[in-house]
């Protein structure tokens, strides 16, 4: 291994890392849902002992070198992901603020403190180096509590997160080194960073980290979010993603029963998602390059429905002028996916039962037995045992249909799905209507996470379809563009308050850290109520023309950095009637 850098024992020479209000405000407990959200990715708290106890094992029973390996590429992930919510937050501000989101979320998540000690970065050469200090390491303790000191450095996770971070932030692969470590009786870790291909010898550190690691972590760099990599469909279907547990049980089902013949019953809340399971169903089949036929029954009058899906022969009655296909016969050699099934008639229900049990139609007005070779897929979003309860459903075809049951959970129980749809979604229809909205906001975050989507997967489409159209082409969309039609939000997170402690306000911290941006947002979402006409725009919490003036002030400056002259401009005046107004703002609120 080559020479590491002299350390350099000066910390007051190091940059002082900056507030941190901004990433707390992204932090929130959703105590009642057991969820931990750092913007829209989940996180996890456990006991400093559980994570020595899992290192100990991977140790033992894998070898120091696979399981330094792994935890390393472990650390290395996360790193990557964390460096797209640095760029999110602090991107425009200035790199280095944004470089610091690394050591400050180490910092939060208890895992040591980071003191810079040497920073250069250049972001358009590519150039950075870096020296840093941890002090109590949870990492090294663990080691020591276990194994005593040693003669290597031992904080193999948090290397790979400082190699992560900072090489998809940089767009280039940057390696880390651990110079010097407590586990080997040192005062403090020091770690020492610098491009991969300045170091003599760093495949003895890349081999950790495997290159098809490395390359993926480098793939979204500059611009893209941590939630933007597309995450494979386990049924071959660009719509069909998530992450949720419910997810995975109901895709494992579809795999399981799409090679048969067998039945299948979609259940679930309307726009869960069934029709898009369905399709998928097919298409993982052996009758994949067959038909898939659909119909929705509750879109079909009931005069009609007979004929939608048996056929019609010529004559069987006034304006059948020639003989036409079913849906059933469409679907021969296929599948065909009945909708709405729970809404079917009792004459069509009849039908419907007869052609399940003898694989055979007759069409309307014909008296021609039509044999067909069809897979049944149905979805309704009533409880049908409860239909069958009521008289409204036959209790014979319930139990046709009822072969192989699949229930589709609502989104409100598959919260860890929903920032997977937004990205989806927010790509899809940038895409679809040529914008360019550079993701989302933490408040449309919050909103969207707390919101219960009584609409589920198809409301949530169209609420991201909304904020692509109203949001500033290359901003990024607010909850104001999302929510316009008078949704009820109801915050269920608790958030870290100034002091380092849980508060029942989730925005707590996020009014510190936005200040003005508060007035702001109120005054936004009063003149939209006003301008979209909706109820809430004649409410006793009225908005005046002063508070409007005050935010587009507010948010003038902002934008121009405080120059007077430029936000003068910005609001078409000159600057002498900018800082009249403000004084005059002044006068008015001497406090």
């Amino acid at each position: 291994m080559s020479q590491a850098p002299a350390p350099t024992d000066t910390p007051a020479a190091s940059t002082p890392l900056p507030d941190n209000a901004d990433i707390l405000s992204r932090l929130h407990f959703a105590t009642k849902d057991g969820r931990i959200w750092l913007d829209d990715q989940r996180m996890l708290l456990m006991h400093a002992s559980g994570y020595g106890v899992l290192r100990r094992e991977l140790i033992e029973s894998l070898g120091s070198e696979h399981a330094r390996g792994l935890l390393t590429r472990m650390g290395y992930n996360s790193g990557a992901n964390d460096a797209e919510f640095a760029r999110r937050l602090r991107g425009d501000i200035n790199p280095m603020h944004a470089i610091h989101v690394g050591p400050q979320l180490h910092m939060l998540e208890g895992i040591g403190t980071v003191t810079p000690v040497v920073e250069d970065i250049d972001e358009e050469t590519g150039r950075f180096s870096g020296e840093y200090l941890w002090h109590g390491s949870v990492e090294a303790e663990e080691h020591v509590r276990t194994y005593g000191l040693g003669h290597e450095p031992v904080c193999w996770m948090q290397i790979g997160y400082a190699s992560g971070f900072i090489s998809r932030f940089m767009g280039k692969p940057v390696l880390f080194r651990e110079v010097q470590c407590t586990a080997q009786g040192a005062e403090h870790c020091r770690i020492v960073g610098k491009p991969a291909d300045e170091w003599e010898d760093a495949e003895d550190d890349l081999r950790f980290l495997r290159a098809d690691q490395l390359t993926g972590g480098l793939s979204a760099a500059h611009g893209s979010s941590a939630g933007d990599s597309t995450i494979a469909s386990p049924l071959g279907s660009a719509d069909v993603v998530g992450v949720s547990a419910g997810f995975n049980s109901v895709c494992h089902k579809v795999r399981r029963v799409a090679d048969t013949r067998a039945t299948v019953l979609f259940l679930g809340e309307s726009g869960v998602g069934k029709e898009v399971l369905a399709s998928s169903l097919h298409r993982i089949s052996p009758r994949s390059d067959q038909p898939f036929i659909a119909i929705n029954c509750a879109a079909i009058p009931e005069n009609l429905i007979e004929s939608e899906l048996f056929g019609v022969e010529r004559g069987a009655f006034t304006g059948a002028s020639h003989s036409r296909q079913g849906r059933f016969e469409r679907a021969n050699g296929g599948t065909l996916f009945l909708d709405e099934i729970g809404t079917l008639s009792s004459t069509a229900q009849g039908k419907l039962l007869r052609a399940l049990q003898e694989r055979e139609i007759e069409r309307v007005g014909g008296s021609q037995i039509i044999k067909v070779d069809v897979r049944v897929i149905a979805a309704t979003n009533l409880d049908l045992q409860d239909e069958v309860r009521a008289g409204r459903f036959r209790e014979d075809l319930f139990y046709r249909l009822n072969v192989f049951p699949i229930l589709v959970p609502a989104l409100r129980e598959r919260i860890e799905d929903i920032p997977v749809f937004m990205n989806h979604f927010l790509r899809k229809f940038c895409e679809r209507h040529n914008r360019n909205a550079a993701g989302f906001t933490g408040r449309a975050i919050d909103a969207m996470l707390s919101y219960a989507w009584p609409g589920n997967i198809r409301e949530l489409e169209n609420v991201v379809e909304r904020g692509v159209i109203m949001a500033p082409d290359g901003g990024a969309i607010d909850s104001i563009h999302l929510f316009t039609g008078g949704e009820q939000i109801r915050p269920r997170h608790m958030g870290l308050d100034s002091r380092g402690q849980l508060s029942a306000n989730a925005s707590s911290v996020s009014d510190a850290a936005h200040g003005d941006d508060n007035l702001s947002h109120r005054v936004q979402m009063r003149v939209t109520q006003l301008l979209a006409g909706t109820p809430e725009a004649g409410s006793s919490d009225a908005t005046s023309l002063q508070e409007i003036e005050d935010a587009l002030t507010q948010s003038a400056l902002r934008a121009n950095g405080g120059n007077m002259a430029a936000a003068a401009r910005a609001l078409g005046l000159s600057r002498a009637q900018l800082v009249y107004r403000l004084k005059a703002k002044k006068r008015a609120d001497p406090d």
